[in-house]
């Protein structure tokens, strides 16, 4: 470890103290650094300090106005080792630390940085304090029973509340305002607390609570951590029950973890203790409010024209395509557009774990899986949406993601005179996406081979579209190929198209280019 200290030195009032473990530790001007430094003369990507094996080691990432190690401008890329009595100049910040000459490394203090400060902590506890003292004023649960609607218990509590805040004014931390403080208690009173504001705000895809004080969200494909957090563990559970409570569905030690989805269609998943061991964890995918299309896509540099042109033909030509990727790669997205170049004539079926899909067309059935209820009963799965779907006259079947037996059961109905349907699964690459879906063949308790699943999987996928989301955050389309025939026991593949990478620029962007492969 080492104890690393930042001023600014142009008059500006900036002082930060960073303790680093052993590995890389980035600098540079975007929030996704691990050492933050917001200065206009500083690089999004400005440098790289290494900590391995007792030894420092600082690299210039060719940044625009230059990494100066003792008063020494670094060349580009250039790496140094760092002594413990050395000074770095990055920008308008100079950076300091000192060490023990016994072992190269630098001392660390035993208390660690808190990411809240006492204010913070104060505001906390002022607000548990008007919450303890509204329950015992305001029963709302004995309310509710005595048959008032939910706008009079609102209302009630709103005037107890108000009162409260201003009868404790005195104990309102100096610095806090009144107003915020009670717009914070409403959220965490009558709607998911911190969250709110998050799930208002566009550019913010995914909100990830990792217990009530680390509230995380992915925007741009990055994920940062931000300055709310929940007053208390039991606020955070407040707001999980109020999401799981709505859909008719329980948390809690007998059944600690749920999926189910908001009003607005965002995917949610809570896991509480014992399974959750540092408290609650909430998750929660966003619903977009506007469906993005192709040209959305190729605006972000996800895919090319031609890409775009080869898909359209795929769909209206009833070809079997896979849509492969890992996790928040954007394969819903992609499904949702490809599923609306089917033709407007035809009925489609579509089959999902939580509605997500939208499509266009008047002629759309829509099915949903159904979790087991409070008894334990009434399952749906997706296997049995997918075998009743084959009675519904379907000319397409578009399902969200395959995850176990219903891969043998969609396989069959490409198979079967159900030509240009869709699906996706979690795979890192196209091989993956062929081993998943036949190892989830496998597990449909079929007794076939796996010669026989792989002869299966080459018949009746025509296209594999791989996603992935590269180190910089961006999504794109990495891979088209089509299957190609069996070789053996292994299905050979073609490429169509495919994503070169050729490098990473300043700021630390993937640069490449969409290759035609010529097949």
């Amino acid at each position: 470890m080492i104890e690393l200290r930042i001023r600014s030195f142009r008059g500006q009032e900036f002082s930060e103290l960073h303790r680093l473990d052993e590995g890389d530790h980035s600098i540079g001007r975007d929030p996704d650094n691990n050492i933050v430094l917001p200065g206009h003369k500083v690089s999004g990507r400005h440098a790289l300090l290494s900590l391995r094996d007792h030894k420092v080691t600082l690299r210039d990432l060719s940044s625009t106005n230059g990494t100066y190690l003792n008063q020494e401008k670094l060349q580009p890329g250039q790496a140094v080792d760092v002594a413990e009595d050395a000074t770095v100049h990055i920008g308008e910040f100079v950076l300091t630390w000192k060490g023990e000459a016994e072992s190269g490394m630098f001392p660390v203090k035993a208390e660690t940085k808190e990411p809240f400060s006492p204010l913070d902590k104060a505001a906390d506890e002022f607000k548990r304090q008007v919450f303890q003292e509204l329950h015992d004023r305001l029963n709302l649960r004995r309310m509710e029973a005595t048959g008032a609607t939910e706008d009079q218990l609102k209302e009630q509590a709103v005037r107890t509340m108000t009162r409260l805040v201003a009868e404790n004014q005195h104990k309102l931390p100096k610095g806090v305002n009144s107003a915020d403080i009670l717009k914070e208690l409403m959220d965490e009173a009558f709607g998911l607390g911190p969250i709110e504001d998050l799930l208002a705000k566009k550019e913010v895809t995914e909100i990830m609570v990792n217990g009530p004080d680390r509230i995380y969200v992915e925007i741009g494909g990055k994920i940062f951590l931000t300055k709310k957090r929940f007053s208390s563990a039991d606020r955070l559970m407040h707001a999980i029950e109020r999401i799981v409570g709505g859909k008719g569905r329980r948390i809690d030690e007998m059944c600690p973890y749920v999926d189910t989805r908001l009003d607005d269609g965002s995917r949610v998943n809570a896991i509480i203790p014992p399974l959750a061991l540092d408290g609650p964890c909430l998750t929660i995918r966003k619903f977009p409010e506007e469906r993005l299309g192709m040209r959305d896509l190729f605006t972000f540099g996800t895919l090319c024209r031609n890409m775009i042109k080869f898909l359209k033909c795929a769909v209206e030509q009833r070809q079997n395509i896979l849509v492969s990727g890992g996790t928040g790669t954007g394969k819903t997205t992609l499904l949702n557009i490809l599923s609306s170049y089917i033709p407007r004539n035809e009925r489609i079926v579509t089959i999902e774990d939580a509605a997500e899909l939208n499509l266009p067309q008047d002629h759309v059935i829509r099915l949903e899986a159904r979790p087991e209820n409070i008894e334990g009963k009434g399952a749906v799965a997706i296997r049995d949406l997918v075998r009743n779907s084959l009675r519904m006259r379907p000319d397409r079947i578009v399902v969200g993601e395959v995850r176990g037996g219903e891969a043998i059961d969609m396989l069959q109905a490409m198979n079967t005179g159900h030509d240009g349907s869709i699906t996706t699964c979690h795979a890192n690459s196209t091989q993956d996406a062929i081993a998943r879906i036949t190892t989830m063949c496998l597990m449909s308790g079929l007794d076939v081979t796996e010669r026989a699943i792989k002869e299966q999987i080459c018949s009746a996928v025509n296209i594999i579209v791989q996603m992935a989301r590269l180190v910089d955050g961006s999504r794109k389309l990495v891979h088209i190929c089509e299957t190609d025939g069996m070789d053996g026991d292994n299905i050979t593949m073609r490429d169509i198209f495919k994503f070169q990478q050729t490098g990473l620029t300043e700021r630390g962007e993937v640069l490449g280019k969409f290759v035609y492969c010529g097949n």
